[in-house]
């Protein structure tokens, strides 16, 4: 498996816990695990909720600021990377 760097979180909802992420490279679907990391985040998760100006989406494209909602508490800058398998 390798990881690609797919993007930052930009804010954390912590009521809801969702991560507020810039897209700024590649796509991310519902489905991709993902693995968010910073100095005190370590997070490995799949996409199950992803959405857009609170549209849920299938695919956030290179661009897009998406909330995805996570399993943990997550920080702003935070890099959010995309794990492929090989």
């Amino acid at each position: 498996m390798k990881e690609i760097e797919i993007g930052r979180v930009t804010h954390y909802y912590t009521k809801i816990s969702v991560a507020a992420v810039k897209i700024t490279k590649e796509n991310l679907k519902k489905g991709d695990e993902i693995h968010i990391k910073g100095h005190t985040t370590d997070l490995t998760q799949k996409v199950e909720s992803m959405q857009k100006e609170h549209q849920e989406i299938e695919i956030a494209k290179e661009g897009d600021e998406i909330g995805i909602k996570v399993n943990e508490h997550v920080r702003e800058g935070d890099i959010v990377f995309k794990i492929i398998e090989e």
